[in-house]
């Protein structure tokens, strides 16, 4: 959604953001400033510009939440908002001021006072009833915006949590909304709805929300307070494109967190050992180390490298971002077990829905945009069904088949020499220790 700085409703807007949430930067404070006084963004350059102030420099404040430290361009902010001290300007953005911690800690009832004063008291909502888009014996598909659908969902009634917001990268999606906010509100909007994940989520329940880093950085700052921390996963982005004077970014990540103490389902996933894909030989020497490996695989570290997006034509089935269905079910295994619920409230393709029928979970999904190419894939989940064979060849095994074959004929060690030669060495052992019995009792 695109903010339209001549709308009658400009101000009301940004009231809305101020009063429910917060600011994350200088940039968007000044907006919310000029909104107040019913000025336009190109007023609020000319006020800058009268400061020997560019646009350029300007708005580049809005790509972070540093405060100026560039004295001129700080002096230019503190007038326009009309503060005195870089104090007010750090509460303004919901910090504590440098060097007032201490007188923060112990005016810590006269502060609550004061918000309770000038605040707004919290407005119970009431349950509300939405009809079905679509349904199974499993699972529900509701057509809406998340933050009402979830109005309907029982506090701690979820097992696991899994979402896939938009990413803020100003993309327009098949239902016309466009994915373009300023920095405030998108982490607003998403600390919104990251309030009624933890609130449906069950104790002992898993939460995973998957996003770039920079979103994260906001994210997993706000959900430390909230939940208890499990993993940053890294999912390899495969073949994004450089972006320039920074570092290539080369992975989306994966917050993994845990309503509780721990988490009341995880179920270990494994992968195949690493090996050349023409001779069959492992890439690493593991030494004395390969005796020891379980025949059921490695397991997966907090770097996920072996999950490829959705490319091919006659398989994507959405405009953007459709999840691989090796991802979800990587998550859903992990974290769940049959018959526990599973909600998205972002659906997207539906790829969260199609794993959980398939692996018997129940499930509930909220998608704003086209709901039929999810009722499509749940209805006729072949592809889907063949697609998730294929992972379960590769799943929970040391050598896959195909590996096992080429490392057989090419000479190369298998798990099952190892167990071969220990059943023998086992073997050994009680027929020496049967003769020794022998031997005391002549």
């Amino acid at each position: 959604m695109e903010l339209d700085y001549k709308s009658t409703d400009y101000k009301l807007r940004f009231d809305e953001v101020l009063i429910k949430l917060r600011f994350f930067n200088v940039y968007d404070l000044l907006l919310y400033k000029a909104g107040q006084r019913k000025q336009t963004p190109d007023e609020l350059y000319s006020f800058f510009r009268s400061k020997g102030i560019n646009k350029a420099k300007l708005v580049s404040m809005q790509n972070h939440g540093m405060i100026p430290d560039d004295n001129h361009l700080l002096n230019a902010v503190l007038e326009y908002l009309d503060m005195s001290s870089v104090a007010e300007l750090q509460i303004s953005l919901g910090r504590i001021p440098d060097g007032y911690t201490k007188a923060w800690l112990d005016n810590a009832n006269k502060i609550v006072e004061l918000l309770k004063n000038n605040g707004q008291d919290a407005v119970n909502k009431k349950s509300r009833q939405f009809q079905p888009y679509f349904s199974t014996n499993l699972g529900t598909l509701y057509k809406g915006d998340c933050l009402e659908l979830f109005q309907m969902i029982p506090n701690r009634s979820v097992d696991c949590l899994f979402a896939d917001p938009p990413f803020n990268l100003d993309k327009e999606y098949d239902n016309g909304v466009k994915d373009k906010r300023t920095y405030s509100e998108y982490v607003s909007w998403c600390i919104k709805w990251l309030d009624e994940c933890v609130r449906v989520l069950k104790p002992g329940g898993s939460l995973f929300i998957y996003n770039i880093p920079k979103w994260h950085t906001y994210l997993a700052n706000y959900l430390n307070e909230k939940l208890n921390f499990w993993n940053w996963i890294a999912v390899d982005m495969k073949f994004s494109l450089p972006i320039r004077n920074r570092l290539y970014p080369a992975h989306y990540s994966l917050l993994y967190y845990v309503k509780g103490e721990k988490p009341k389902t995880y179920h270990a996933q494994r992968i195949p050992l690493q090996t050349c894909r023409h001779c069959g030989g492992e890439l690493r020497d593991y030494g004395g180390y390969k005796n020891k490996m379980n025949p059921k695989g490695v397991n997966i570290s907090d770097v996920w490298s072996d999950i490829y997006p959705v490319r091919h034509g006659n398989a994507k089935t959405r405009k953007f971002n459709e999840l691989p269905l090796k991802l979800l079910d990587r998550i859903i295994s992990m974290a769940t077990n049959e018959g526990d619920t599973v909600l998205d409230p972002f659906g997207g393709s539906g790829t969260t829905f199609v794993v959980s029928e398939l692996l018997k979970r129940k499930w509930i999904g909220f998608e704003l945009g086209n709901c039929d190419i999810i009722e499509e894939r749940i209805t006729h989940p072949e592809k889907d069904k063949v697609l998730l064979a294929k992972i379960y060849e590769e799943k929970n095994i040391l050598f896959p088949n195909k590996v096992r074959k080429l490392r057989r004929d090419n000479g190369f060690w298998l798990d099952d020499d190892f167990r071969k030669k220990d059943d023998n060495q086992d073997q050994k052992e009680k027929q020496e220790r049967k003769a020794e019995q022998m031997n005391l009792e002549f």
